[in-house]
């Protein structure tokens, strides 16, 4: 995938990798949402702007409240924008979205079906035949690295694992946008740097639009093309990162210069650096010519 430095805002046209189809897959246009309670109307997004390309991987950080997982919900078309529109694959969303596959941050198993049943449980509510997709479970078992744990049940596997099945039950029905929803939050460092390097393969043979809530910015860095910057609530797009790392990624990838500088970029406009670090930045890829 050829570099994408710079940090262009929501309409930023960045080189556009072979893997990369220029379509948009979501389109997120000058969305708001106010959320109404008994004593107050509270405003969780105000004017939120930003897209996402077929087989792309946006993931968005922000602080905790800055409206994520309700922009999340609104592309699965589980709710709906107060002002604005959301729009997948060019028809705006109007209820439920059917060619999408969710992953939430708890696995949310049925405790008492095995793994294989969890994973064809979405072909139920869709009433289709489940011999149908007897097969295809068990290769995406495979492709997830649970070869050979389909007669399991959540309670023999570990977080790592089932959040493995997770992802399977997302993908049975070959959904072509993918929404995850701080899925290796609740996970160790250890493993959920394992997941980080199993979503990152997955990804590559799939390469299903993804959309990615984390709270983690090296995590955000290591998997995506474009890193979505969020302010604190109300929720505003800061800036949208173009991660020019190339393709396929390794862990090795977190101890280069670059990756280093991404991070602390991000880190500088959430405010977890000085803000005259993000005036360096700035100053340093205006130099780089943005390219």
């Amino acid at each position: 995938m050829p570099s994408r430095r710079g940090g262009g805002g929501p309409g930023s046209s960045a080189a556009v990798g072979p893997d990369i189809d220029d379509t948009r897959a979501i389109d997120v246009v000058g969305v708001g949402k106010t959320y109404s309670t008994k004593k107050e109307q509270l405003q969780a997004l105000i004017d939120v702007s930003f897209f996402a390309r077929q087989r792309e991987f946006i993931a968005i950080v922000g602080p905790s409240g800055c409206g994520k997982t309700t922009l999340l919900k609104m592309a699965a078309g589980l709710i709906s924008p107060t002002t604005g529109t959301v729009k997948i694959n060019g028809e705006e969303v109007r209820g439920p979205v059917s060619g999408v596959g969710m992953v939430f941050q708890a696995p949310v198993l049925l405790r008492w079906r095995s793994v294989i049943e969890n994973v064809l449980f979405p072909i139920e509510i869709l009433r289709r035949k489940k011999d149908d997709y007897e097969g295809p479970a068990r290769d995406i078992l495979r492709l997830v690295g649970l070869d050979g744990f389909e007669d399991r049940h959540p309670s023999e596997l570990s977080g790592g694992m089932q959040q493995r099945v997770a992802i399977a039950r997302a993908l049975i029905h070959d959904p072509p946008l993918l929404l995850m929803d701080e899925p290796f939050g609740a996970l160790d460092q250890l493993t959920r740097e394992q997941m980080n390097l199993e979503l990152m393969r997955i990804w590559t043979e799939t390469h299903k639009t993804t959309l990615l809530i984390t709270h983690s910015i090296e995590e955000a860095v290591f998997l995506a093309d474009r890193v979505v910057v969020m302010s604190a609530r109300p929720g505003r797009v800061i800036e949208t990162i173009d991660i020019d790392l190339p393709r396929p990624r390794a862990r090795s990838f977190r101890r280069q210069p670059r990756f280093g500088e991404l991070v602390d970029r991000i880190g500088a406009l959430l405010g977890l650096l000085p803000a005259d670090d993000v005036e360096l930045f700035a100053s340093t890829e205006s130099k780089d010519g943005g390219a």
